[in-house]
């Protein structure tokens, strides 16, 4: 995690210029290079920083993904429920391209799907669900035919399915609440996420607004579509409620 950190800092510090929001594919020596970022690059990087949330709490990260996502929407969108390849503002090519299958990283459509429905489960903003769901839907077909070539589309699906599980934890820093933390963790449903706030951060991500403790207990809340069974502060129960053996 305190590499990922180190990582996730170097790109935000180095790989977004000026702007802040927009990516360049290459550094060296801690200076950006100057080939414009592709759709792979803003939507690998936005599953990294939403990990990266998940196992922190570093609110930074999320909202840095959803700036990322707006990118990938604004300027990478083809019309067709889609993604090109290059953004619309990138320099210009003979032709635009678009490749739906994976390779030895996660395609950009497949991976930009799969960190629009993470968003969406921690945030509750439905339009990046949707969106992710008309992505999906281009490649239905490939889904059954070629199941190898799409197989971070399978991922994004099987999450979309299965809900995603949500896993909101409140608690002060301590043991009781690490132990809720661990069981969440060891949740094997597809696409879970997981949130943790201290009862008086005030936290701006969607999954965590307005959730208290239980009889001054850290208290862990599981949810579908932010519709949550009754929480619970004891960490048996919660395991339980999530289905780990």
């Amino acid at each position: 995690i305190a590499a990922a950190e180190v990582a996730a800092n170097f790109i935000a510090n180095v790989h977004l210029g000026d702007t802040g929001h927009r990516l360049k594919r290459t550094s060296r020596d801690g200076m950006a290079g100057p080939s414009w970022g592709a759709l792979d690059d803003y939507a690998d990087v936005a599953e990294g920083f939403l990990a990266l949330y998940q196992v922190t709490g570093t609110e930074k990260w999320i909202f840095k993904a959803k700036e990322f996502l707006d990118v990938i929407l604004r300027h990478f969108d083809d019309a067709e429920g889609g993604f090109f390849d290059t953004a619309d503002d990138a320099p210009s090519l003979v032709r635009r391209p678009k490749n739906v299958a994976d390779g030895a990283e996660p395609a950009g459509w497949l991976a930009s799907a799969n960190a629009l429905v993470t968003y969406a489960a921690l945030s509750g903003e439905n339009e990046y669900r949707l969106r992710a769901e008309s992505v999906l839907a281009k490649i239905t077909p490939l889904l059954s035919r070629a199941p190898r070539a799409v197989g971070w589309g399978l991922v994004a699906a099987t999450a979309l399915i299965h809900g995603p599980i949500q896993v909101a934890i409140v608690g002060p820093k301590g043991e009781d609440t690490d132990e809720l933390w661990r069981v969440a963790w060891k949740t094997t449903a597809p696409g879970a996420v997981i949130a943790r706030t201290a009862p008086s951060a005030k936290s701006q991500v969607g999954l965590l607004k307005n959730r208290s403790m239980m009889s001054s207990q850290p208290t862990a809340y599981v949810c579908r579509a932010f519709v949550c069974e009754l929480p619970t502060t004891d960490p048996v129960e919660l395991k339980e409620k999530l289905r780990i053996p």
